[in-house]
C-alpha cells in the first residue's frame, strides 16, 4: 500500500524576487487535506480518502519550492492568468487599440505569458483550517495586457469532501481575463501510471476542433461519432490513441475545449465526473464558467520527477480546466471576456470527491 502525505512546510519556505514563499494546508472532518503555495496560488497536494480509508494524494506536483522552480512543466496546479489557454498570435484588439503579448507556446501567448500568474508570489490570508484566500495586483501593462487588475483566488474545503475555488477580479481599464487552475489530476494517486483507465463523463454536445496551431477554428463540432464523445462515461483510454486529426493537432491526446451543456449549468449540476476503479476515487466537476478544457497531459515527458520520485510521463494526469473558450478576445462569437472598469468579474469551480466501492 503506498502512503501517501502532505509536503513539509519548511520545504516551502523561499524568497523569490524578494518575496517570502509557504505552504498553507486546509483540512475537513472527514481525512481530506489540501496543501497550496503562494507560488501561483497553486495547489501542491490533495488528500482524498480512497475505498479502503486510505489517504491518496490525486494531485501531481513536487514536495518542495525547489522543486517548482526547476521543474519541465510550470503549470502544475497553478491559478492561471491574466488569460487562461491560448491567444492567437499573442495579440488581441481593444476599442481600436491592438495590445500583445509575448508568444511563449509557439506563435501562441499561453496561460498569461511567460511570468504570467503561475510565477508570481500572492498575498495571502488564511481563515481557520478550511479557508484561504489569495491576492495578486497586476499592473498596468503586466506582460502586454491593459488594466491595473486585483485578483483574489479563495479555496474553501468542505465537510462534504468539496473543494470549492471562488474568483474574483476588477480592473481600471477595459481588459481581458480568463482564469483557472491547472491541477493535473490521477486519481490512482499522484505519480501512479497513466490514466486511461480513468472512466469519463462530460455534460458537452459540442467542442471546438482546432487548428495546426492548437488555436479553435471558431466552428464548434458536434462529439457525437467523435473520440470526443463523453456524453456517456467511458474510459479516457478508449479512443485516445485513434488516428484522429484532432487529437494528432493535440499532441496525441485532449486538449480540447468542451461547450458546457447549458441546462447543466443552469441546474448547477456537475459537468464533469470522473472515477478512478483502482481506489474508487470518484471527482464531480461544478462550474459556472461555460467551457471545459480537457487536457491529457500530452506534454508531460517524464523529465519531472513528483513527490515520491516517480516520473511524470505523458498521460500521466487529466486536466479539467473550467474557463472561458481559448483565443476568445479574437473571436467575437465566443462568449465575451471583456472586463470593464466598475464591473466585478466573478466565477466559482467546485471539485467534490466521494468514493464508489
Amino acid at each position: 500500500m503506498t502512503h501517501y502525505t502532505l509536503p513539509k512546510a519548511r520545504n516551502f519556505e523561499h524568497q523569490i524576487s524578494g518575496k517570502n514563499t509557504h505552504l498553507i494546508t486546509l483540512e475537513n472532518s472527514r481525512g481530506m487535506a489540501v496543501a497550496l503555495s503562494d507560488y501561483g496560488a497553486r495547489i501542491v497536494s490533495l488528500l482524498v480518502p480512497d475505498k479502503h480509508g486510505n489517504p491518496t494524494d490525486v494531485v501531481l506536483g513536487f514536495d518542495s519550492i525547489k522543486g517548482y522552480l526547476a521543474a519541465d512543466e510550470q503549470y502544475h496546479g497553478v491559478t492561471v492568468g491574466r488569460f487562461a489557454n491560448r491567444i492567437a498570435n499573442g495579440r488581441f484588439t481593444i476599442d481600436g487599440e491592438t495590445f500583445y503579448i509575448e508568444p511563449n507556446n509557439g506563435a501562441n501567448a499561453l496561460h498569461g505569458g511567460a511570468n504570467g500568474f503561475h510565477s508570481r508570489i500572492w498575498d495571502r490570508r488564511i481563515v481557520y483550517k478550511e479557508k484561504a484566500d489569495f491576492y495578486y495586483v497586476a499592473a498596468d501593462g503586466e506582460e502586454g495586457f491593459p488594466g491595473k487588475l486585483s485578483v483574489m483566488v479563495k479555496y474553501r474545503l468542505t465537510d462534504n469532501n468539496e473543494l470549492i475555488i471562488s474568483y474574483r477580479a476588477q480592473t481600471d481599464k477595459p481588459t481581458v481575463i480568463n482564469l483557472t487552475n491547472h491541477a493535473y489530476f490521477n486519481l490512482n494517486g499522484e505519480g501512479n501510471g497513466d490514466i486511461h483507465n480513468h472512466i469519463l463523463q462530460i455534460q458537452a454536445a459540442n467542442y471546438l476542433p482546432v487548428d495546426e496551431h492548437q488555436i479553435p477554428t471558431g466552428v464548434p463540432a458536434p462529439v457525437e461519432n467523435t473520440p470526443f464523445d463523453f456524453r456517456t462515461p467511458k474510459l479516457i483510454g478508449q479512443d485516445i490513441m485513434q488516428p484522429d486529426d484532432q487529437l494528432i493537432k493535440g499532441n496525441g491526446g485532449y486538449d480540447h475545449n468542451y461547450i458546457l451543456d447549458t441546462e447543466a449549468l443552469a441546474k448547477k449540476r456537475p459537468v464533469a465526473t470522473v472515477r478512478s476503479p483502482v481506489t474508487g476515487i470518484n471527482l464531480e466537476v461544478l462550474t459556472t464558467e461555460p467551457g471545459l478544457q480537457f487536457y491529457t497531459g500530452n506534454f508531460l515527458t517524464g523529465k519531472d520527477k513528483g513527490k515520491r520520485g516517480n516520473p511524470y510521463e505523458k498521460h500521466g494526469a487529466f486536466c479539467l480546466e473550467t474557463q472561458h473558450f481559448p483565443d476568445s478576445p479574437n473571436q467575437l462569437d465566443f462568449p465575451t471576456t471583456l472586463l470593464l472598469p466598475g464591473h466585478v468579474f466573478e466565477s466559482q469551480t467546485i471539485y467534490r470527491f466521494s468514493v464508489v466501492k
